[in-house]
């Protein structure tokens, strides 16, 4: 049984099906997805993504790509490049998929761009292997980890220090603020390697159609192995799920505590109890009358855009909402599909994603903020508004309780919160209760859309329930 139909969910539910078990799942929502779904938030025909945008975790995930989704559906679509970032005149740094073709983007910074992804890219399957698995855990490729350790263990506006030019110093904060962390945090610099890495590997692509599309092709692969899926059942208690051998929870810790009840052990509840959150987002979806104005035309090839300035600038942003306060020139983060996926959009228009990340309380108003910072980037971007849907924290929370606070990643993607999540055990999907199992992204490897949470929940619970 599996409660929750989000991409770690379905993850689990597959892992499981795949090994000839009969399979449930139960989700409270009308469909499957969870965080890996779309839908017409702003007007009819146009396609949004209601959590996550682009996907190169999902491309690359050691589950997913072993199995056949393609048959049941999905088709991945890539960007002309990877990934641009705006500098503060409004010029645009493109991070090009051909690893060579980007670091001779950076000029003086050429040479250090290749020798710092070029061993990861080459060795990128053993490294994801490595890195999308619970902690502590003898590594497969040790030389491999061993290089993205020496790199990503320090903060990144330590390694940062390696580059001369403005523009790949950016870039890399860049890369390193998709954790929603002071970029000084130790472990950031993992964040900017990794996805720096799977630009140049595999690019950053997304699925034609909506998120939704994957999560789809993963409920419908579910099926072909002989899994259920029952939407529109909300679980509440231990008492609203039908008995089974093992029970897969994809949802926050504090839930599960709900469900345990007195099961849960005191040092166990202690533990969930201390689990800490990051940051919130602010996030907007528009419906526009034409493709985004940037003042750089280049940043029109890169399928996601970072906004937010210099390397100190961003910085700066960060760590400004780690205080609690909100940033005057926010890091955002961007996503313009219909550049390169037309479906999503009636004839001529297009859709733009947007959020920024945001402290607790921080008011809806702040969309301002957000948008006078894409315009100065595009100037003339208000004028191509169709419409706009504003999604905040409270509102992400109530969708998802994985996304408490607001925070997309499930908890904190710090060194102490990828090693305690949301306990510090050497298989921390294992909950006191006997065949009850935490499968969300507030497990290992914490968040993005990959599956393996509930990949590696499914492989304990069929390790210690069933003998597999």
């Amino acid at each position: 049984m599996v409660v929750g139909a989000g991409p770690n969910g379905l993850a689990a539910a597959v892992t499981l099906a795949r090994a000839g078990l009969r399979v449930r799942v139960l989700e409270r929502h009308p469909g499957v997805g969870g965080g890996l779904s779309s839908a017409p938030l702003t007007l009819p025909g146009f396609v949004h993504d209601v959590g996550s945008a682009i996907h190169p975790l999902g491309y690359a995930s050691p589950a997913f790509r072993d199995w056949p989704l393609h048959a049941f559906g999905l088709e991945w679509v890539w960007p002309d490049a990877p990934s641009g970032h705006v500098m503060p005149d409004g010029t645009g740094v493109v991070v090009e998929r051909d690893l060579a073709g980007a670091a001779a983007g950076f000029g003086r910074d050429a040479g250090t761009w290749r020798a710092l992804f070029g061993p990861l890219v080459t060795g990128w399957e053993g490294l994801l292997d490595d890195v999308l698995r619970p902690l502590p855990r003898l590594p497969r490729h040790p030389f491999t980890l061993a290089r993205f350790g020496l790199r990503g263990v320090p903060p990144s506006t330590l390694t940062a220090r390696l580059f001369q030019t403005p523009e790949a110093r950016a870039a890399w904060a860049g890369l390193a603020a998709h954790v929603n962390l002071p970029l000084s945090t130790p472990g950031t610099g993992a964040a900017a390697l990794l996805l720096g890495t799977l630009a140049h590997a595999v690019g950053w692509p997304f699925p034609r159609g909506g998120a939704r599309s994957l999560a789809d092709a993963l409920a419908s692969y579910l099926r072909f192995l002989g899994g259920e899926i029952e939407t529109g059942v909300e679980v509440r208690s231990v008492r609203d799920i039908p008995p089974a051998r093992a029970v897969l929870v994809d949802s926050s810790p504090g839930v599960l505590l709900g469900l345990l009840g007195d099961r849960a052990t005191p040092t166990y509840r202690a533990w969930v109890r201390r689990y800490r959150y990051g940051p919130g987002i602010l996030k907007l979806d528009y419906a526009l009358s034409g493709p985004v104005p940037w003042r750089d035309p280049a940043l029109a090839r890169a399928g996601t855009v970072h906004l937010g300035g210099t390397l100190e600038d961003i910085a700066q942003a960060e760590a400004s909402v780690a205080r609690g306060e909100a940033p005057e020139r926010p890091y955002i983060l961007a996503a313009q599909h219909t550049l390169f996926d037309p479906t999503r959009a009636p004839a001529g228009c297009h859709t733009f994603w947007a959020y920024a990340h945001t402290p607790p309380g921080t008011p809806d108003s702040y969309a301002e903020t957000v948008e006078a910072q894409i315009e100065r980037a595009a100037p003339g971007f208000r004028d191509l508004i169709l419409a706009r849907t504003l999604t905040n924290a409270r509102q992400l929370e109530a969708f998802s309780p994985v996304y408490r606070g607001g925070d997309v990643n499930g908890g904190r993607g710090d060194l102490w919160g990828l090693l305690a999540r949301p306990v510090p055990t050497p298989t921390p999907y294992r909950t006191p209760a006997p065949g009850v199992y935490l499968c969300s992204s507030s497990t290992p490897p914490g968040g993005g859309i990959h599956g393996m949470p509930g990949y590696w929940a499914a492989r304990a619970a069929l390790s210690d329930v069933f003998g597999r």
